[in-house]
């Protein structure tokens, strides 16, 4: 006995396999932002990229960060607000769990005055914006950032 099948559903089938796992992916899906990693860095702050020797540019919250070359976008970031939240690090338990912070970009991290932490991150915070999500000895985190 010869067993017949359909082209159409052997066409389909896999469509409809694809849109299962579309839908399930989206259930499952966590991340709330893009994800990059980010160093911190101390004064001097000024002069900066965006704002030159203006201090009123900083933040009361001192909550500020330098954009790296991912986000700098020809200093198109100059002043864009992140929420940004660090996911994890090389050493556990380095992250403050639940803290988000929003911060302001000021600067361009390939002219900072001062030195980060470390190299070719997404973003280099400000002490006062690394030290409220992740332990201030970290060298860089690895965090979740969204544009507000």
């Amino acid at each position: 006995m010869k067993i017949r099948t359909w082209p159409w559903f052997q066409r389909q089938l896999p469509l409809t396999l694809q849109l299962i796992l579309v839908l399930v992916s989206q259930i499952f899906y966590t991340s709330r932002g893009d994800v990059g990693s980010s160093a911190q860095y101390s004064p001097p702050y000024l002069p900066t990229a965006c704002y030159d020797r203006d201090s009123s540019q900083f933040p009361s919250s001192n909550l500020f960060a330098a954009a790296g070359d991912g986000i700098w976008d020809n200093g198109a970031s100059c002043g864009r607000q992140y929420q940004v939240r660090c996911i994890s690090a090389a050493k556990p338990g380095t992250c403050i769990p639940d803290n988000t912070i929003l911060i302001k970009i000021v600067d361009y991290a390939g002219s900072l005055a001062s030195t980060p932490s470390a190299p070719g991150t997404t973003m280099i915070l400000s002490q006062t914006g690394f030290g409220a999500i992740a332990n201030s000895t970290a060298l860089s985190i690895n965090i979740e950032f969204q544009q507000v």
